[in-house]
């Protein structure tokens, strides 16, 4: 076992004791009082039902885990890793093809042995809490139309990287850099238009008060508003949201049917005041800023690592290859990707306590933000008393009474 192994070996394992622990200490936090701020939104019964809701998905998720490293393990140490690679290699396919099928396989062979979780996690756990909406159609229909576009978009993407790391030469990582940056800004306007809507049905908000609102205050904002839409979020799960996507002309705002069903119209007028906050405070842009030095980053190492023999001979592999080196890389990677994505939660976190004062400060009525957070904990059955650690770890939104008592901190009238 070279340095490397153990440097993979030790990171696997500490991410899922860090993950372990973090959600052992998640799980003892469950037994706190309900907080006074949500007594007008939960009563003892729905407290103890969003408790539990916790507590089932958290042991699921230990042994969704478990299982997906001891597949790793078992699939590293078998040698399993070279013997594909050595399968495929004796089709006398080129390094494109080979890299693609190789890559290919191992997600495709991933995903069918986590759809019995994911099965359950729909059809047992959700369904148990009043949250499943999904159909055995619908969830078949999603599956395809995901590998379509695994297929259609992701499939020309790897090969345009496998083949510019193969015969670019030192800078392979740069043109990689390039083609990956125009790609990701390129699905920003691609992805609300063409891809989202295969999945949703997006209808135009309607006219009537609601729209007549919002409408008045992007105005007051200047906030140039045209793609309202409400979406069917119905058609999957009872839970909530509202999100926004897309730059330029093809940005929108999307409202979950379940959203509007279950909030009146100043409150529905302050989450989407949220959603403006993000784009006003440039929290997008710098989201995407980010993502995109990051990529560079990810590149220009992987290049060096694609050359480093001992990567490979840690995976028993008796050939090396741009192909099973974006694999391995990943492993290797992990330890400072976990780093990064506590960071980016941080930054999230911060990003969220901004939107909401900023919504709180626009619409001028604090106290409609407020409503609209505890309606949707309460909607969502969100854990209430979250451990501080887990959420350092996990939460890419602060807990919602840290937000509630933010806002009220900086508007002591609500």
């Amino acid at each position: 076992m070279n340095i490397y192994a153990v440097i993979i070996l030790a990171a696997i394992a500490v991410e899922f004791l860090l993950n372990l622990a973090s959600n052992l200490l998640n799980l003892k936090s469950l037994g706190a009082m309900l907080p006074e701020e949500f007594r007008d939104v939960y009563d003892r019964e729905k407290y103890e039902k969003s408790q539990e809701y916790t507590r089932a998905h958290t042991r699921f998720g230990f042994i969704t885990s478990t299982f997906s490293l001891a597949l790793v393990l078992v699939f590293w140490f078998s040698g399993s890793f070279n013997i594909l690679d050595q399968y495929l290699r004796g089709f006398g396919w080129n390094e494109i093809w080979t890299g693609l099928a190789y890559i290919g396989i191992l997600i495709i062979g991933r995903s069918l042995l986590s759809l019995p979780f994911s099965i359950y996690s729909t059809f047992v756990i959700e369904e148990r809490f009043g949250f499943n909406k999904t159909t055995p159609a619908t969830f078949i229909s999603d599956l395809f139309k995901g590998l379509a576009l695994s297929v259609l978009i992701g499939g020309p993407l790897l090969a345009g990287i496998l083949a510019l790391f193969i015969y670019a030469g030192e800078l392979a990582w740069l043109w990689c850099w390039i083609a990956v940056t125009l790609f990701t800004l390129a699905m920003q306007f691609i992805a609300p238009t063409w891809i989202m809507p295969l999945f949703n049905k997006f209808t135009p908000l309607e006219d009537g008060d609601l729209r007549d609102r919002i409408m008045q205050y992007a105005r007051s904002v200047d906030f140039p508003l045209k793609n309202l839409f409400v979406m069917d979020g119905s058609k999957r799960s009872a839970k909530s949201n509202a999100f926004f996507t897309g730059f330029g002309k093809n940005k929108r705002i999307a409202l979950f049917d379940t959203l509007i069903e279950k909030h009146t119209v100043p409150e529905l007028v302050a989450v989407l005041a949220h959603e403006i906050g993000h784009y006003k405070k440039k929290h997008i842009l710098k989201g995407m800023l980010i993502s995109i030095a990051h990529t560079g980053v990810l590149f220009y190492l992987l290049s060096v690592f694609l050359n480093s023999e001992g990567l490979f001979n840690a995976f028993y592999m008796e050939q090396m290859s741009v192909h099973a080196g974006l694999i391995f890389f990943g492993l290797l990677f992990a330890p400072v990707e976990l780093i990064l994505s506590v960071l980016m939660q941080i930054m999230s976190r911060k990003h969220e306590y901004e939107a909401d004062r900023f919504a709180a400060d626009t619409t001028g009525e604090p106290q409609h933000m407020i409503d609209a957070l505890k309606k949707l904990s309460a909607g969502n059955l969100s854990n209430l008393t979250p451990h501080p650690f887990y959420v350092f770890l996990n939460y890419s939104h602060p807990p919602v009474l840290q937000r509630i008592r933010a806002i009220r901190n900086t508007h002591p009238a609500a």
